[in-house]
This record gives C-alpha cells, structure tokens and sequence, in this order.
C-alpha cells in the first residue's frame, strides 16, 4: 500500500510532517486524510502499541483541518498526475 511506502520514508531523511502530508501535490484530499488519520491513531495510542510517533495529535489534526479547509474551497482535491499541472 502506497501508505506504508510513505510512512517508511517518514522516518528516513524524506521527513514528512503533517503538513507536509496536508499540502503534497500527489495526493488525493482523500488519501490526504486517511493518511493523517493512521498517523494521529497512532500518535494517540503509541504508550500501548509500540514505538512513539514523533507528532503530537494536536499538530496532526491542524493538518486534518486545513485538509477538510481545502476541500470545502475546492482546493487540492484533485493530484497533478490528473493533468492539472
């Protein structure tokens, strides 16, 4: 899964973080969202699952948010391998 790939590369030296993720231009508002929203389980049930996500659920939700802002302004909802660049 597409989502897996990233999230490896989130702990290389590609950081992502989630505004990052919010504003990438190969991502659908959709995968946008699911993506952060793994993320922020993650984050909020670390202590009891495994490793420490290095985000705090807070800053992953300003992401969902400008995310949903977006949406709601029809702005990002479409990727540039659709042919808008």
């Amino acid at each position: 899964m597409v989502f897996d790939t990233l999230k490896e590369r989130m702990g290389g030296k590609d950081n992502l973080n989630p505004m990052q993720i919010a504003h990438h231009p190969l991502f659908t508002a959709r995968d946008k969202l699911a993506l952060l929203n793994q993320l922020k389980a993650e984050a909020t049930g670390a202590e009891a699952e495994g490793p420490r996500v290095a985000y705090e659920p807070e800053e992953i939700d300003r992401a969902i948010a400008e995310v949903r802002e977006g949406v709601q302004n029809a702005v990002g909802t479409d990727t540039v391998l659709k042919g808008d660049y």
